[in-house]
């Protein structure tokens, strides 16, 4: 039997009902991101993000001009990648977009589904604010550092157990929102990409399923954030 879970967006009714329908996914234990396959876009519907061409192949060769890994990109290169999304929108059933397809599909789905039950189907028209975070990170080649996931909890979790959370708003940092102000772990709702600290008491993110079922650039205030996870970045 599913279990539903709490991720949820309080930006509009549809979202809510939508969050509802999630599939099963109970957290019972937080384990890496790093099984992640290394060609992260396999869909159909890759773009000029992927890993051969675009904004990824730009950073892979700036880092190897610089003698750095591959995958050690900036918070600026990621965040270029995940604003360039922006306008992609789901489907009347709430999915259909290039980062269902891409976790669907990818070992990490296999990982989410033993750990908190259902089937990869269940995907298909789940929330998916944190397949679009994982995206992001996986075309950069930073799935080990961003983490991938379906269930904003458990990443979160993820980035606790590696003491890689905080309270501070960083460019680049993963944003963890809960709307009715809970500042628990567990009461997580929603998450994004922080853009900047506006320092009047928000930030400017890029975030998936949002506004309606979109990728969009939002502002928000500090009471609706729980924390910040901090991937490693190229200095």
């Amino acid at each position: 039997m599913f279990v539903t879970t709490v991720h949820r967006l309080l930006d509009a009714p549809k979202n809510q009902l939508k969050a509802v329908a999630f599939g099963g996914l109970v957290l019972a234990q937080v384990v890496t991101g790093t099984a992640l396959a290394a060609n992260a876009d396999s869909s159909p519907q890759a773009d000029a993000a992927s890993p051969k061409s675009g904004i990824v192949a730009v950073a892979r060769q700036e880092a190897a001009k610089a003698g750095l890994p591959s995958r050690q990109v900036s918070a600026e290169q990621l965040l270029a990648l995940a604003e360039k999304q922006v306008g992609i929108s789901e489907n009347g059933s709430g999915g259909g977009t290039k980062f269902h397809a891409w976790y669907m599909s990818s070992p990490r789905a296999r990982e989410t589904v033993a750990r908190d039950s259902g089937t990869i189907a269940d995907y298909a028209d789940a929330a998916w604010c944190d397949m679009f975070v994982s995206w992001v990170g996986a075309q950069m080649g930073l799935q080990d550092t961003v983490g991938a996931d379906a269930y904003t909890v458990a990443h979160a979790k993820w980035f606790a157990a590696r003491d890689r959370w905080g309270t501070t708003p960083k460019p680049g940092a993963v944003v963890f929102f809960s709307f009715n102000g809970d500042k628990s772990i567990d009461g997580i709702e929603h998450v994004g990409f922080v853009i900047k600290d506006n320092g009047d008491g928000t930030i400017r993110t890029v975030e998936g399923n949002t506004d309606g079922g979109r990728v969009e650039i939002r502002t928000r205030p500090a009471s609706q954030i729980v924390g910040y996870g901090y991937p490693g970045y190229a200095a």
